[in-house]
């Protein structure tokens, strides 16, 4: 195969992926930790539930949510924080040397994580509907399919925009990942509508794509979910489609900018360290 520039980033893009991929098989006991801890923090919400005498909906609503968590950690620990892992791993150096471009390198973590995230997640809610009696509906199949996709498109495309921005901040990444993981489970609305923490605290939330991700599906999964949403799905898609763009479009102005960086000053982050 002639060795062409879209050859070397397809390559890339696989080679990134691969060991995120294989990975489910050579570490069992993540994968188990990975599917059944979430369920924890899904049981306690879904007895509080229980306990207000809440919709039976409501309870499927956690269960979703507590499945979908897995990719807003995949994203905020896998991809976010992962060229500043690289650059304290010394492997940065090679992928900035290397031929190519560094959305391919980005592009094939997302796509490994979502291979990986998506067993976990689908695993967690196969076990939720199981074990809570969830009861779901499917009768848009082709609409949720296109919801997922970019849901995934503009979640992994801010992860790629954050992977520059936590490498230009250095040490700070770590400590900016922990300060946005709870968070964004309660303004996104992890385990309960976002509709009810009023329109303008849910419009600011719907920055994060898994926001209106969440929002959608519930209202494709459950035939009742319509009173509890905080807009109509295909609002949510245009909404999601454009963020997808969006979030690209910063990621490669952000790579760009670190390797200029690099380039001019010879380090990568804003500051010695």
């Amino acid at each position: 195969m002639t060795d062409t520039w879209l050859v070397r980033n397809l390559r890339a893009v696989r080679g990134r992926a691969y060991p995120r991929v294989i990975g489910l098989t050579r570490e069992p006991s993540w994968v188990f930790f990975g599917v059944v801890l979430p369920l924890f923090t899904v049981a306690s919400y879904v007895y509080v539930y229980k306990f207000m005498n809440a919709r039976p909906e409501f309870i499927g609503y956690v269960v979703l949510g507590g499945a979908m968590t897995a990719f807003w950690l995949n994203v905020l620990w896998s991809m976010a924080s992962q060229l500043y892992w690289e650059k304290e791993t010394g492997n940065l150096q090679l992928y900035m040397i290397a031929p190519i471009s560094r959305m391919s390198i980005l592009g094939g973590m997302a796509a490994g994580g979502l291979v990986e995230t998506t067993f976990r997640a689908s695993t967690t809610l196969a076990l939720g509907v199981f074990a809570f009696g969830v009861a779901l509906t499917l009768s848009e199949p082709l609409m949720l399919i296109v919801v997922f996709i970019v849901t995934m498109v503009a979640l992994y495309g801010m992860g790629m925009m954050l992977a520059s921005l936590y490498l230009l901040f250095g040490r700070e990444a770590f400590h900016f990942s922990q300060l946005l993981q709870e968070p964004v489970y309660f303004a996104s609305g992890f385990y309960f509508p976002v509709k009810y923490l009023g329109r303008i605290v849910a419009a600011g939330a719907s920055i994060v794509p898994m926001t209106l991700g969440l929002d959608a599906l519930r209202q494709l999964f459950f035939t009742s979910a319509a009173e509890d949403a905080f807009l109509p799905v295909t609002t949510e898609v245009a909404v999601l489609a454009a963020l997808g763009v969006v979030f690209m479009i910063l990621a490669k102005y952000s790579l760009d900018y670190m390797e200029r960086l690099g380039k001019t000053t010879g380090r990568l982050t804003l500051r010695w360290q």
